[in-house]
């Protein structure tokens, strides 16, 4: 009787034991698995470990700030907005294209006042019928040469900047002369002088300025500087006439064009791009209240208008219509710069040899 009981009693404390032992299994398992899910990223915290952080499940997620301000905000734009000063920038550059302040006094020993009454003399008339002979030519003029420094003169006088194309872009704004396309040398379609402003980088900029955290702190309303000097080349279309009625050879020049230098944003040369035409007879009165400068003699100082009509300026031919039914210029077919010019002396030298031949010695 006594051993049954031990048995029956070692029987239960086996079971008590056995059913804490795989109490204490379940429980260790059930821990596993849970820890197991929230490594994973499945479990409540969102994302888990996997690199976005221990964010919640049910909470949004915050915006991240980034070295060029907040992602969260709207893009911005240029336009100018109320709340945000505008700032006027003060022109810092040169003042060709600015009105000159005239001097309170006489600027000189001598009173000057025939310079503001000169008029051109009227051309010659040449008949229709007495043009015997007739040759249109093209040529450029390199302001760095030294004969042709007169028109980069930088000075300013009470009539304005003495440059050159001061001058021109001080008569275009006036609307003394009109300038016309660079596209057709016909003058066929006239510009505005807004338009030509526009084409020597003139008007002003409203640029935004920003702050460290990539927000518009300001505009800032800049004048688009010009340098004059910049445009160093010009080219001139002109007409050779030859007059059986007077036996002369007349000279006309029709038109005149600034040449820009045209280079990338990385500074490379791109080529040199007509800005505008203007018609020289046209032009003619204008001149003539400009003087060119004179190296060797202040005093005795040619008009614009002087100059040009006496040829006193370096230039070479780049097209004429002499032996050219395509209507080419010449460094289209002539590739090579020295022989240019040299075909352009030759097309010189035959237009003068022209006039010489008439003659009988």
């Amino acid at each position: 009787m006594k051993m049954k009981n031990l048995g029956i009693g070692m029987l239960a404390l086996f079971l008590i034991v056995s059913g804490g032992a795989v109490a204490q299994q379940r429980k260790k398992t059930t821990k596993k698995t849970t820890t197991q899910q929230q490594s994973s990223g499945y479990g409540s915290s969102g994302y888990g470990n996997s690199g976005y952080g221990n964010t919640p499940s049910n909470t949004q997620q915050q915006p991240q700030n980034s070295a060029y301000g907040n992602n969260n905000q709207q893009q911005q734009s240029n336009q100018p907005q109320a709340n945000i000063p505008i700032v006027v920038v003060p022109k810092s550059g040169n003042n060709s294209l600015d009105t000159v302040i005239p001097s309170l006094r006489n600027d000189a020993a001598i009173e000057r006042n025939l310079i503001k009454d000169r008029q051109p003399l009227a051309y010659e008339h040449i008949r229709e019928d007495d043009a015997v002979y007739r040759q249109r030519v093209w040529r450029e003029i390199d302001t760095r040469e030294k004969m042709n420094l007169p028109f980069r003169y930088s000075a300013d006088e009470d009539n304005g900047n003495q440059r050159f194309i001061a001058i021109i872009l001080k008569a275009i704004k006036d609307r003394e002369i009109t300038a016309f396309d660079a596209n057709d040398d016909r003058f066929t379609t006239p510009l505005t002088p807004q338009k030509v402003m526009e084409a020597f980088a003139g008007g002003v900029d409203t640029v935004p300025v920003y702050d460290m955290q990539g927000n518009i702190e300001r505009y800032e309303v800049r004048t688009r500087e010009f340098d004059p000097d910049s445009i160093y080349q010009f080219r001139m279309k002109e007409e050779w006439v030859f007059d059986k009625e007077s036996s002369r050879m007349f000279v006309r020049i029709l038109g005149i064009c600034p040449v820009k230098p045209v280079y990338t944003t990385q500074g490379t040369f791109v080529g040199m791009f007509p800005m505008f035409w203007i018609y020289y007879p046209d032009a003619r009165g204008v001149l003539s209240r400009y003087e060119a400068f004179n190296g060797k003699n202040f005093g005795a100082r040619m008009t614009w208008e002087e100059l040009f009509e006496n040829r006193m300026f370096s230039s070479y031919i780049t097209k004429s219509t002499m032996d050219n039914p395509y209507d080419r210029r010449l460094k289209d077919y002539i590739k090579d710069p020295i022989l240019r010019l040299l075909e352009g002396e030759n097309i010189k030298e035959k237009i003068f040899n022209y006039e010489q031949d008439l003659w009988s010695y």
